[in-house]
Parts: C-alpha cells; sequence; structure tokens
C-alpha cells in the first residue's frame, strides 16, 4: 500500500487558517446570549466599564467574585473599542478558544513532526464537537483552556529542548507567564492540576530532575508580578473577598454540591467519549499502533507527561461534586497531539470520521424541530431553514470523502474540519431560532420603549441575566437569590426580599416594568397586585405599573 501523500496542491497555509477563521467568528453578530452564563459574562464587563471600577466585578450592581477578571478586563476594553455588542461580548472567548489551534499546530512542528501531522492535529481538534460547541459561547472555560495549554506545551518544550539553555529559559518563563494568565482567568486550580501532574509523572518516570529546570526564583516572580496585583487590591477593597473566592468558590465547589451542578462518577468519561468521536469512529485498525510508554530513562518524556496530564484532569474533574461538560476543555488539545501521528498512518481515517461528522450534523438537524414542535407547538421558518442547511453540509461531509479519495490525508482531513465548523455554525443559528421566541433579548425588545431612564424595573421570583445586558442596566430583584446571595448580604440586603416587599415596592411607584416568574405571577395577581401585562411567555410575565 503506497504511503499517504501529504501536501496543500495549491492550498498555502495562510488559506487554510483564512478560512477556518472566517468560519469560525462567522456566527459571533448573529446570535443573541444564552442565558445564564453568556448573560453574566457579557453583563460583568459592561457593568465594569460604566463604572470604571477594575478591580471589583460586580453582576447586576452587586459584588460578584465567583471569578478572577482577565476575561472581564479583556472584554471591557473590546466595548470601550467596538461598543457593547453581542460579538463583542463573545470574542475574547471565540478568540482563544480558535488561537488554540495554531498552538496546537507550533508545537507539533516543535517536537518534530512535519507540517503534515500538524496540520492533521489541528484538525483533529478542530472537528472535536465539545471544542467547537464550547468555543462558540461566551465562557470563561476558552480563555482558561488556552493560558493552560499555553503553559504546558511551553513546559514542555523548555524540558525537551533544556540543554539549549536560552530556549529553555525563554520557554519557561512564558509557561509561568501563561500560568498567572490561567490563574486570572478561572482561579488557582491550574495550580493544583500541574502540581498532580508533576508528582504522577515524577512516579512513573522515577525522576524529579525536571524540577530543577523549571526557573523557580525568576518564574515566581513573574508569577506574582502578573497575578498578585489584583489579588492585593481586590482584597484591601473587598475584606470579604478572600473567603468567598478561596474557601467557597475552590475547596467548597470541589468538596461539597454548593453549587447544585452534581452529576454521576461517569459524566467526563461520557463526555470525553462525545468529543473523541470523531477519532473513535476511525476504528481499532487505525488506533492500533497508539502510544506506547517508552522506556525509563533520564530524557524527558514529553508522550508520557501528556497522557498523565490528560488522566490527571480527567480524575481530578471526576472526582469533584461539582462538574460541567466544559471543565475537561484543557485535555481537547493534548489529545489532538498524541493522537495526530496514529491517525495520519491511516489514508481511510477521514472517510471513516466524516461518517460520525455526517450523522452528528443530520442528527442534531432533524432533533431541533423535534424538539420546537413539542415545545413550542411550531417551527419557526428560519430553523427550517438553518436545520436544512445543516443537512446538506452533514451529507456533503460523506461525499466530499468519497470523491477525493486520491487527495492527501492531509488535505481531506482540512476539508472535513472545514464542513464540521460550517456545519455546527448553522446548527448554531438554528438553536438561536429555537429560543428566539421567548428569549431574554426578544423580552427587552417588546418593553424597551417602555422603559425611561427613570423607570424603576424589577425582577420578581427569576433573574435572566442577560435582560440586564439587552437593557443596559441593572434590575431590582426580589424572591429570587441565586448566585446573587453573597453580593446582596455585602449590600446589606440579609432578608430575603419576598413577594410582599415586592408589592411594596410597587404599590409606591407608577411607572415601573416587572419582569415575573409565571408561578410568582400567579400569586400576585391571586391578592390583586395592579398592573398591565405587556407580554407573557412560558418563563416569563412582562407587568407595567401603567
Amino acid at each position: 500500500m503506497n504511503a499517504p501523500r501529504f501536501g496543500f496542491r495549491g492550498w498555502p497555509i495562510g488559506r487554510v487558517w483564512l478560512l477556518l477563521a472566517m468560519l469560525w467568528f462567522a456566527s459571533l453578530p448573529f446570535r443573541e446570549l444564552l442565558d445564564p452564563d453568556e448573560g453574566r459574562y457579557a453583563e460583568i464587563p459592561r457593568e465594569m466599564l460604566q463604572t470604571n471600577d477594575w478591580v471589583t466585578p460586580r453582576l447586576n450592581g452587586l459584588k460578584y467574585f465567583e471569578k478572577p477578571p482577565l476575561q472581564y478586563w479583556a472584554t471591557a476594553a473590546l466595548y470601550s473599542v467596538f461598543g457593547v455588542h453581542e460579538w463583542t461580548a463573545r470574542l475574547w472567548s471565540a478568540l482563544l478558544a480558535f488561537a488554540c489551534l495554531p498552538l496546537v499546530y507550533g508545537f507539533c512542528r516543535r517536537l518534530g513532526h512535519d507540517s503534515a501531522i500538524a496540520t492533521i492535529a489541528v484538525m483533529l481538534l478542530a472537528i472535536n464537537p465539545l471544542f467547537v460547541i464550547v468555543g462558540q459561547i461566551n465562557l470563561l472555560d476558552q480563555g482558561f483552556t488556552f493560558f493552560v495549554v499555553l503553559a504546558l506545551f511551553s513546559f514542555l518544550i523548555a524540558q525537551r529542548d533544556a540543554t539549549q539553555n536560552s530556549i529553555a529559559r525563554r520557554c519557561m518563563l512564558l509557561a509561568w507567564a501563561a500560568l498567572a494568565l490561567a490563574v486570572l482567568s478561572k482561579g488557582i486550580v491550574v495550580l493544583v492540576l500541574f502540581g498532580l501532574s508533576f508528582g504522577a509523572y515524577a512516579i512513573a518516570s522515577r525522576d524529579i530532575s525536571f524540577l530543577k529546570k523549571m526557573q523557580w526564583l525568576p518564574g515566581l516572580l513573574l508569577f506574582c508580578a502578573i497575578t498578585a496585583p489584583w489579588f492585593v487590591l481586590v482584597q484591601n477593597a473587598n475584606p470579604e473577598f478572600a473567603e468567598f473566592f478561596f474557601v467557597r468558590e475552590h475547596f467548597s465547589r470541589f468538596l461539597t454540591t454548593v453549587h447544585a451542578r452534581v452529576q454521576p462518577w461517569w459524566f467526563f468519561p461520557a463526555i470525553l467519549l462525545f468529543a473523541l468521536g470523531p477519532i473513535l469512529w476511525c476504528g481499532r485498525a487505525t488506533l492500533r499502533s497508539s502510544w506506547r510508554p517508552a522506556a525509563l530513562s533520564t530524557d524527558f518524556q514529553v508522550e508520557r507527561f501528556l497522557l498523565i496530564w490528560c488522566a490527571v484532569l480527567l480524575v481530578f474533574f471526576s472526582l469533584s461534586r461539582s462538574k460541567l461538560a466544559p471543565y475537561i476543555l484543557p485535555i481537547m488539545p493534548p489529545l489532538a497531539v498524541l493522537f495526530a501521528p496514529v491517525i495520519a498512518r491511516d489514508a481511510r481515517s477521514p472517510a471513516r470520521a466524516a461518517w460520525f461528522v455526517a450523522t452528528l450534523l443530520i442528527g442534531i438537524a432533524v432533533g431541533l424541530p423535534i424538539f420546537a414542535a413539542v415545545r413550542d407547538g411550531a417551527i419557526p421558518t428560519s430553523l427550517g431553514i438553518w436545520c436544512s442547511i445543516a443537512v446538506a453540509i452533514g451529507l456533503l461531509a460523506s461525499l466530499v470523502q468519497r470523491t477525493q479519495r486520491q487527495a492527501s490525508v492531509e488535505i481531506r482531513w482540512v476539508a472535513l474540519a472545514t464542513i464540521f465548523i460550517a456545519g455546527f455554525q448553522s446548527l448554531f443559528m438554528a438553536y438561536t431560532s429555537v429560543l428566539a421566541i421567548d428569549s431574554p433579548k426578544t423580552l427587552a425588545g417588546n418593553v424597551s420603549r417602555y422603559i425611561q431612564a427613570h423607570t424603576p424595573v424589577f425582577s420578581v421570583g427569576q433573574y435572566s441575566q442577560s435582560i440586564g445586558f439587552y437593557l443596559r442596566r441593572p434590575l431590582e430583584v426580589f424572591d429570587y437569590r441565586g448566585e446573587l446571595d453573597f453580593g446582596l448580604i455585602q449590600s446589606g440586603v440579609v432578608a430575603p426580599r419576598d413577594l410582599q416587599d415586592f408589592q411594596v415596592h410597587w404599590a409606591n411607584t407608577d411607572d415601573g416594568i416587572a419582569f415575573i416568574d409565571p408561578k410568582s405571577f400567579a400569586l400576585l395577581r391571586v391578592v390583586g397586585t395592579p398592573g398591565r401585562v405587556l407580554t407573557e411567555y412560558d418563563r416569563s410575565v412582562v407587568l407595567s405599573r401603567r
């Protein structure tokens, strides 16, 4: 059997990156924010820019210390330059998710792989459904993943090229800087992950010499220079910060169910199987020659460390009492690097993966209209159009692989990845069509003309974090605490503000708007709460005092 031919055949690498980038960012301006996460991470930087307080993050005007501020700073800066929009709210997270692709390419090349294997590694990451889905949503996990993986890859290059003192030193200092930015992105959990990985590798390799090459003194100084200023400033301004951030948001989150994100032990293994679906679909024949541990030696074993890193993250987050799918995102780029040399050996692997891609795209495209019909009793026209496009793209994935069998394995993977990203962009637009019926953007748009600068706006029995973003103002919240609880306590609202408190405030205004949970609205109607219903949906009733 002839060896697979690699090469772009008139497609320079720059054009490939441009095509991927165009597809990756295509839908950012056209999708409304998803509640609650996208609304939260869009609204906090908006309030930061509005108040000009870059030290104390606030949500709905209340202190919010659940996460560090790096993404808030970046998004607020983007707002100041480009304006407050949905696409500027998403740009930082989408940009850093996309940046993982060239990061994987550069790392593979540095390891000595040729451009074909490096490109295949990129495409394996680009067809990872978990990576693509999360990469399009305004979360903190993309920035965290980029900086964590940058730190990991820089550390590995420094260890591998330890004999080249200047290169190793620069890479190790870059690793320390990236580690600091990861802490400012999502917290100190990254230090635990690296510490556990170092310990596991030392045991597996019976070698701790790599710890002597860490540039500890300059590295720690650089790390502290990047991280310490904000922690010192925020603690001085808010004495309650340390206990909440370090104890509640790190130790309690891991050890208890305080955040009500309980999942079974097999949750992350199942997510991992879904994420690696296109690779695993290639079959055992493709993976038969997978990585095997090298004999113990004094040389640093990059592949061994990458596997240990992935195992540590999977076990660590599986043991946590709080689980969300994006937590294991930092596993995905290293796995793409590990699988690429194996996948590259089989010219049939793109065609096998294409079946998974086609099945996934078509399956979701068929399921979304069914979901809309069951939930809303109707299928929006735009939903049907976008789902039809997704089905066509899914069929194209299979067709292209059949007609391009003479092309190199490399370019077939490129074609599959571009088709996959385009298909998911269509599905994102389709999903937006499903949500648009009673979304926060729709609600805000329907009532914004009734709201003046002096109009009090209430949220009762619920808190939609996107409503504040779309109305460009905080809401007065009653009969709800949720993640606003800490901020409410710090603002002096210790006792719950219930429906009776809302009625008192409602009676004292003649120009108010209230977004009310339907169950709370039913109770208010029973006691004769005055007002005119402006609009009513399954999730919210909008009441006007006038």
